[in-house]
């Protein structure tokens, strides 16, 4: 096709999700590759490097943030300003998806609470859920996810639901609205992520509850298939399908 042809046929303008990550090295892993697959387009921001948050989500199809090795407790100008942002999703009603670090802020913005438990126990490999009434009314969960955590979140406010819960922390998943997801567990890890991510953090496998690393990437080959099944599907409820826009 010559140049001419090419601007002779309009283009499709695809729908940005805006995709909060919190190293320098992050990447939206799993997720990012099924919504790029599903024909969005992302706009990634590190507030923890310095990058400012959009002002508005009116161009946005909706906003992710992930998880991270800091605390939602942390009094850093970038939590803080991320914490607040959530805002801007809820106040105009898009979908937004709290991930780990990111659904401990959404519960914060909420008015719950986020803290360690009193014994120390953390959630660090493989652990059971099990969604309650309405959680089983939203969508099918799986049995088994991964946690890399060791704060969970408490006190949600009533208006705020609970749509899965677990044994050592009792907040797994909840939903605000119609548009707000929080996930306490991680459903991105590529294998390379997880090696990763036990490598990087072993010092925190000594941690009480957390399993150690050949169990957490045995059990990948176990477990795994199920969560990437459910969560391919939870994408396309939470976020949909975008619609085909043509660039003038």
């Amino acid at each position: 096709m010559s140049v001419a042809e090419e601007n002779f046929y309009p283009k499709e303008k695809k729908q940005k999700i805006a995709v909060v990550l919190h190293q320098a090295s992050s990447t939206t892993g799993r997720i990012g590759q099924i919504l790029q697959r599903n024909g969005f387009e992302l706009s990634i921001y590190r507030p923890v490097l310095g990058d400012c948050l959009p002002a508005t989500l009116e161009d946005y199809a909706g906003a992710i943030i992930f998880g991270g090795p800091m605390s939602a407790n942390d009094n850093e100008p970038f939590i803080n300003r991320e914490m607040d942002w959530i805002s801007v999703a809820l106040k105009e009603n898009k979908p937004f998806l709290g991930i780990c670090l990111g659904a401990q802020l959404l519960a914060r913005n909420l008015g719950g609470v986020v803290k360690p438990r009193s014994d120390g126990e953390v959630e660090i490999g493989w652990y059971p859920i099990e969604a309650t009434g309405r959680g089983k009314s939203v969508m099918d969960w799986p049995k088994m996810v991964y946690h890399f955590h060791s704060e969970g979140i408490y006190d949600l406010p009533q208006s705020a639901e609970l749509l899965a819960k677990g044994n050592t922390y009792p907040t797994q998943a909840f939903r605000y609205g119609e548009n707000a997801w929080g996930l306490q567990f991680h459903s991105e890890l590529t294998r390379a992520m997880m090696q990763r991510w036990v490598v990087h953090g072993a010092e925190r496998l000594e941690l009480k509850g957390a399993q150690c690393a050949k169990s957490q990437l045995e059990g990948r080959f176990v477990y795994d298939p199920a969560l990437r099944r459910w969560i391919e599907q939870a994408l396309v409820k939470i976020f949909g399908k975008p619609e085909k826009t043509i660039q003038s």
